[in-house]
């Protein structure tokens, strides 16, 4: 829900200024070029700095894709980083992956020999 709202913050503050700046002061260049500039530094912000944090602390939208042919084991966040556990049965590892703000500095390890799924 915060992200919705972080994003219909910035598209009316964009359209506030095609209107003020466009349609009431006939300057088109400047309101375009201001309302491109507000919704890419709005989009920028949320990409590299709010997005795991909204999702976090505030119940935000975040989607995460598994790769295909592995098994989610678990996900736990470590600061405002999130750790994803995921089991690759054709070569037996486990892989945690680091999914950091922006996708910027990403953790991997990996752990051979990790048999998870299957009793001992």
């Amino acid at each position: 829900m915060i992200s919705y709202l972080y994003g219909l913050f910035f598209v009316a503050l964009a359209v506030a200024v095609i209107v003020i700046l466009g349609v009431k002061k006939d300057k088109w260049k400047a309101a375009m070029i201001s309302a491109a500039l507000i919704l890419l530094t709005g989009w920028a912000a949320y990409y590299f700095h709010f997005e795991q944090i909204f999702v976090k602390r505030w119940g935000g939208v975040m989607s995460i894709s598994i790769p295909e042919g592995r098994y989610h084991i678990g996900a736990t966040w470590k600061d405002d980083n999130l750790w994803i556990e995921n089991y690759d049965p054709k070569t037996n590892t486990c892989h945690f992956s680091e999914y950091s703000k922006g996708n910027l500095l990403q953790g991997k390890v990996t752990i051979d020999n990790c048999n998870p799924l299957l009793p001992q």
